[in-house]
């Protein structure tokens, strides 16, 4: 029995990479039941494939007719969909959204590309640091010397994937509502673009500058950054508020009445090198011993090795084991319909029979497609 919020909502993935699999991953926390569309002979990821986790998997050839119709039947029973490959591929396979809404008007067609749908770059390959390029998201990020990529969180993970997931649920309330479905058009570059909605209302008011380093929240401020310690780890300093602000200078010792020209982007460099030779004159530990959780807005840069043993994050129960590898719980939380991690990451084709019986397919029909090598 699947627990959390979405339990009782029916979603098909078709396997792919990046986005996909983490909007899956989200959805299956909350308590959706997806059968994901694997390809018949892939390889499959392993416990440590954890944004896998929670799904059964299914592997057709989807080059044969059978699995397609197999596809679209369970399709007839699904509130969603959701696939990542390039335009027009779902409809070569024929399980394009006409064919499938035709059928299922009430379904939830999600399509997660990097660059959408349509457009002069939607048949272009590309990927997450291309996609946050034209968006202004890699130009506003790193030193002054070069944009830097932030992992793949900005474009793959939250402007896409979030998005995604936030595109399939508003839809699939609009379908309740209205009994009509839709496609719902994912661009992972303009996921990205929408998550820069305040900068781009700051630079017009010019609060905010249209280079690196020089902003408040861009490393620019002696007040927002990260200092090395005396023993090479690292802590973070965010105290924008001036309460906060004169609450970590109290307690650092700090005197220096150059300090108090905290909002003179002027200081700004000065400052920084000031108090990075104070921050460097103490380990974490005593930093921690004195900062943490007082209100100067301070946290020790942990490395994924020691997140997990943070106490908050011990108390939170913020990171769980899963097949003997740890990884962060789900989130957000919720107080009467809690999710959870619904099962490790599938082997590729491990559902095969028992997730198309579950979801209605007559075992004379699982069994053709197993003895016709389809499955």
């Amino acid at each position: 029995m699947r627990q959390g919020p979405l339990s009782g909502l029916r979603i098909v993935e078709f396997a792919g990479i990046g986005p996909g699999p983490f909007c899956g991953m989200l959805l299956s926390d909350l308590g959706a039941d997806i059968i994901r569309i694997d390809r018949k002979g892939a390889k499959s990821g392993g416990p440590t494939d954890v944004t896998a986790r929670g799904r059964r998997s299914v592997a057709l050839d989807l080059k044969r007719p059978e699995a397609v119709e197999t596809c679209l039947t369970l399709l007839d029973q699904a509130d969603a969909l959701f696939e990542g490959f390039r335009p027009g591929v779902m409809e070569r396979l024929g399980l394009g959204p006409d064919v499938v809404l035709a059928r299922n008007p009430k379904l939830v067609y999600g399509r997660m590309t990097g660059w959408g749908q349509t457009g002069p770059l939607a048949q272009a390959a590309g990927h997450d640091i291309n996609y946050i390029a034209i968006s202004g998201a890699l130009h506003a990020i790193g030193p002054a010397d070069r944009p830097t990529p932030p992992l793949n969180v900005v474009g793959d993970f939250g402007g896409g994937s979030l998005y995604l997931a936030l595109g399939l649920l508003a839809g699939i309330l609009n379908a309740r509502a209205t009994g009509q479905g839709q496609v719902v058009d994912c661009a992972v570059a303009e996921g990205a673009a929408s998550l820069m909605s305040m900068f781009y209302g700051l630079k017009v008011t010019g609060r905010w500058k249209d280079a690196r380093g020089v902003n408040a929240l861009d490393g620019g401020a002696h007040f927002y950054n990260p200092y090395q310690c005396a023993d090479g780890t690292w802590i973070s300093l965010g105290p924008i508020e001036p309460q906060f602000y004169a609450l970590l200078l109290d307690k650092a010792g700090i005197t220096d009445p150059q300090f108090k020209l905290q909002m003179d982007r002027t200081q700004w460099p000065e400052l920084r090198d000031k108090l990075a030779a104070v921050i460097a004159t103490r380990s974490r530990a005593d930093w921690c011993a004195l900062l943490e959780g007082t209100d100067a807005c301070f946290a020790p840069v942990l490395s994924m090795s020691e997140a997990p043993h943070h106490p908050h994050n011990v108390a939170r129960q913020a990171f769980v084991e899963v097949a003997g590898v740890v990884q962060p719980a789900p989130a957000p939380r919720f107080s009467a319909t809690p999710g959870a991690v619904q099962g490790p990451p599938p082997d590729v084709g491990a559902d095969n029979e028992a997730a198309l019986a579950d979801w209605g397919i007559p075992v004379a029909a699982i069994t053709a497609l197993k003895q016709g090598g389809v499955m």
